[in-house]
């Protein structure tokens, strides 16, 4: 017997209890996981409360890092002692779990397990943002929100080894620190700063060829304001809220912007993407380019504290929670 973390009704954080459950041997074309790190992503409030629906019981989490303790019919390529990560894989929360073997990445010996929860799905996230949503190129300016936080913090160093001008947004003057050290070139507080205004003047007057916004409501008519005529909003979260439904007319004419709703799913679909990104991720990590602070850890059966803690913005970079 093992230990989950499990959701029976939406709500808020008190809705994550830990409960014994049953693990079955490893199906086909599975292998069964002794959990060793579990990344905590904001995605995982959005299934919590429901903003995401999904079957209900579940468990809750999509990023992990552990070994290989069983294997299933019909996998090549994965042994028992493995190590190995996965990203988009609903049921992290769970000292056990068995998971599809092709949605799994073999680790690196110089990549940790706990590194591994900190940055599978925020760094393939960076990387799909930067290089395949949006290529970015040296020179040119981008505005990131939530610079700070744990895909802002990957993507922001990302951004600056391309070459590319970084402008971030936070929500606090110790924030704004975490974001200097992270690759912004200029930081701004938001909601006291005038975003737009220090766009337009650090580009004399043109605007952003991109921004990308995962903050929601409270961000993203000014990230529409900060583009440049035919720029791209990458709208990729909504930590604020649900933005108000768009007209299609404001952002035509002279504008002629371009918005888009991307998923790191969408961008991992096929297990060659999925392994080109795990090795961008790899290299960049490799290089040094891109540096990974300590994660804050909580142990998994605290879950519940970990998401009010995210939740209140109270947390920078990553946060793993420990089985």
């Amino acid at each position: 017997m093992s230990f989950a973390i499990r959701v029976s009704a939406v709500g808020g954080p008190e809705q994550l209890r830990w409960e014994a459950v049953e693990v079955p041997p490893p199906g086909e074309g599975e292998v069964q996981l002794r959990q060793t790190a579990i990344g905590l992503n904001f995605i995982d409030v959005y299934f919590r409360t429901g903003l995401y629906p999904a079957p209900l019981p579940m468990v809750p989490g999509q990023e992990g890092a552990g070994e290989v303790v069983a294997v299933g019919t019909g996998v090549a390529g994965l042994v028992v002692g493995d190590r190995v990560a996965y990203q988009g894989l609903m049921g992290a929360y769970a000292e056990v779990r068995n998971a599809k073997a092709e949605r799994l990445v073999k680790l690196p010996k110089d990549v940790s397990d706990t590194l591994a929860a900190a940055v599978m799905l925020k760094g393939m996230t960076a990387e799909y943002l930067l290089h395949r949503c949006h290529r970015v190129q040296a020179g040119e300016t981008i505005v990131f929100h939530a610079a700070a936080g744990g895909v802002g913090q990957l993507a922001c160093q990302w951004a600056k080894q391309l070459g590319a001008r970084v402008i971030g947004t936070v929500g606090s003057e110790a924030k704004a620190a975490i974001a200097r050290r992270h690759g912004c070139d200029e930081v701004v507080v938001l909601p006291g700063e005038g975003l737009v205004a220090k766009v337009k003047a650090l580009t004399g007057g043109n605007g952003v060829p991109v921004v990308y916004d995962s903050v929601g409501k409270d961000t993203l008519a000014q990230s529409l304001d900060c583009l440049a005529p035919r720029g791209l909003l990458v709208s990729f979260g909504q930590s604020s809220g649900k933005p108000a439904p768009l007209d299609l007319g404001s952002i035509g004419g002279a504008r002629s912007l371009y918005v888009t709703r991307p998923s790191l799913h969408a961008y991992t679909h096929s297990r060659e993407e999925l392994l080109e990104s795990a090795q961008a991720l790899f290299g960049v990590l490799a290089s040094g380019a891109v540096k990974v602070e300590a994660p804050r850890t909580f142990r998994l059966r605290d879950a519940a504290e970990a998401h009010r803690a995210l939740e209140g913005r109270q947390t920078t970079g990553s946060v793993v929670l420990v089985p």
